[in-house]
């Protein structure tokens, strides 16, 4: 199921859809009643090796995927095996399986997955535990979690929230509160909070500063801010842009204020399938301004492949202003051989990270 993203989630003071707002708030209620008793029924499974979770607090749209990448990213170059898992959401395999960009498409295993088998090893499993377990015995020293705070199966060792820093246009990551379909939260912000070992705030590169307000709302966790940053500048000309992402108006935000000549900009809901008709018709559109398509990397590796050729995949990253800081806190929860069970895999300086 795809979903299309109310911007009235964000509000926070209540000025929009009010009577939507008022009806949908039984049903948020029950859905927080639910999560909350799954949580707490649930018996942890140790797979073995550390655990990683990277997840958010709201449905769609806090940038995991980037922040995913970059943890992967660090901790590999710091020596340490580690492995994604993936629920695999959109795929229609259902795992363990070792993502195979050469041989799995997002119809197979989601697009995010198969993003992050580009830079690492990548595993989708509904169930996260043998998931975990086909990644430890593929040898895999440490398993990043996509997507895992409101999953409990699986024991983790350092739980991270990932939190949307963009808190201009009144526009705030966590709405008035109300949890989903009411609101964006997928638990209430306290109990969440309550379960995470540190918050990252993830800004988008046109913004200098985290809001204050923001961070003492996250605080006594640690927090580290991170920037969502192009990889690549958009090229020149005109462009036509798309995204099927829980947020596409940040996309379009994000290109024009990377330089793009952006024409035009639509908007599809989070996950969409890009059928033909819609590739024609954004097609046509963009040939009345003689303008290319632009889409996300992680749209473009939904559509299929004979429309790859023809449309621009523009890719992001994360980076952490205190990368040191942040990699100290990763490695500090993955065991060194060196030292033994608990010990700090960077040797004599503990807790340092070195790229």
């Amino acid at each position: 199921m795809s979903l299309s993203t109310p911007r009235w989630w964000y509000d926070r003071e209540r000025r929009h859809a009010p009577v939507t707002r008022m009806l949908l708030r039984p049903a948020g209620w029950l859905w927080a009643a639910v999560t909350a008793r799954r949580i707490a029924r649930t018996v942890p499974v140790d797979a073995g090796i550390p655990v990683i979770s990277i997840g958010n607090l709201t449905v769609g749209g806090s940038g995991k995927t980037p922040v995913v990448r970059e943890v992967l990213r660090l901790l590999r170059a710091a020596g340490v095996d580690a492995q994604a898992l993936s629920r695999g959401y959109g795929g229609k395999l259902e795992g363990p399986v070792r993502v195979d960009p050469a041989v799995h498409s997002a119809a197979d295993v989601g697009d995010e997955p198969l993003m992050l088998a580009l830079d690492s090893p990548a595993w989708i499993a509904r169930d996260r535990v043998a998931g975990a377990r086909a990644a430890a015995a593929a040898g895999a020293e440490a398993v990043v979690l996509d997507d895992g705070h409101q999953n409990p199966a699986l024991k983790k060792t350092l739980s991270l929230i990932i939190v949307d820093g963009e808190t201009r246009d009144d526009e705030w990551p966590f709405g008035d509160g109300a949890v989903f379909p009411s609101g964006p939260m997928r638990e209430p912000l306290k109990a969440g909070l309550a379960r995470a070992d540190a918050v990252v705030i993830l800004l988008p590169a046109d913004i200098a500063d985290a809001d204050p307000e923001l961070v003492a709302t996250l605080t006594p966790l640690p927090v580290f801010i991170a920037r969502l940053q192009p990889a690549a500048a958009p090229p020149p000309g005109p462009l036509m842009g798309f995204a099927g992402i829980a947020k596409p108006w940040k996309v379009e935000r994000a290109l024009k204020a990377a330089g793009a000549d952006l024409v035009e900009f639509a908007a599809f809901p989070d996950h969409a399938a890009f059928r033909e008709s819609d590739l024609r018709a954004l097609t046509d559109r963009a040939a009345v301004f003689d303008a290319r398509l632009i889409t996300t990397e992680k749209d473009w590796s939904r559509l299929p492949p004979a429309w790859r050729a023809r449309v621009i995949s523009w890719p992001v990253k994360a980076t952490f202003d205190d990368e040191a800081g942040f990699g100290a806190l990763l490695l500090s929860n993955i065991p060194s051989p060196l030292a033994g069970e608990g010990g700090p895999r960077s040797g004599s300086d503990e807790g340092s990270f070195r790229p």
